[in-house]
């Protein structure tokens, strides 16, 4: 059975993804959001499960994590709210989170939770390659998820080798060692390492994360990947704007 992420990686270019912290601004603001995402035209859609030490994201998205929390947000409460969304949303979905939460609730009821409510993968940045390997590869693939793994300038050949040996979906493609945020453009070290990337070859395509926050950035980041992943800049409009302004955002992306 494809997946809907291997289905949408093979049907265009330049796939806007957007990520978005679960239960902000508001609690019942999750699906809601959605919803006018996929309206306003996006391919995919990350849901973030907020945790309360969250280590690769930049203060945007950690201050939308604790607020998140303190609304309430948990794993539970995301599966009941996400449980009919299926109705309304057809596009990709993937859960981004870190790995304690899952273990907490039991790997095999996230993933089946997960399959029965219409999610595609999980991106849990701090889920070890081998550990995934050796423990939780036959999981996912009995609940037909997709499991994404990070890479970094730092990454060695040899590492993005193994993990695009492993991968069935895309490669989340880090702009930089820093942690998550927005910046207005790319410099030469980035095109570079989006260039090396390129000229490898990989089985999987590319989609880039961290620093992508307006037309600009997302137009370089897909000369180089099959797309690009819009967070902090988005968590900041909804700060401002809330769900109203997610039209008009995503308009000026594209």
């Amino acid at each position: 059975m494809n997946n809907r992420i291997q289905l949408k990686l093979q049907e265009k270019q330049d796939l806007l993804s957007i990520y978005f912290t679960a239960g902000y601004p508001q609690l019942n603001d999750t699906v809601p959001i959605m919803e006018a995402l996929e309206k306003a035209g996006v391919d995919m859609i990350e849901i973030g499960l907020p945790f309360s030490d969250p280590l690769a994201d930049g203060p945007t998205i950690q201050q939308s994590s604790t607020k998140a929390l303190r609304n309430g947000m948990n794993t539970e409460v995301l599966f009941e709210q996400l449980k009919t969304v299926r109705n309304t949303i057809s596009i990709p979905l993937i859960i981004m989170g870190y790995f304690n939460p899952v273990l907490q609730y039991g790997v095999e009821a996230f993933c089946k939770n997960c399959a029965d409510i219409g999610i595609d993968g999980l991106i849990l940045p701090d889920l070890p390659l081998d550990v995934y390997k050796n423990e939780y590869e036959s999981i996912f693939k009995k609940y037909n998820l997709l499991n994404m793994f990070l890479i970094t300038p730092q990454t060695s050949v040899k590492r993005i080798n193994e993990i695009d040996a492993a991968s069935k979906g895309f490669i989340y493609m880090v702009s930089s060692a820093s942690t998550t945020g927005a910046q207005d453009g790319f410099g030469d070290k980035q095109a570079k390492y989006f260039h090396r990337i390129q000229e490898m070859n990989l089985n999987n395509p590319q989609i880039v994360g961290f620093g992508i926050s307006n037309a600009e950035t997302f137009k370089q980041a897909t000369t180089y990947a099959k797309g690009a992943i819009i967070g902090s800049a988005f968590i900041k409009m909804l700060n401002n704007d809330g769900v109203i302004g997610i039209a008009d955002f995503i308009k000026k992306i594209r």
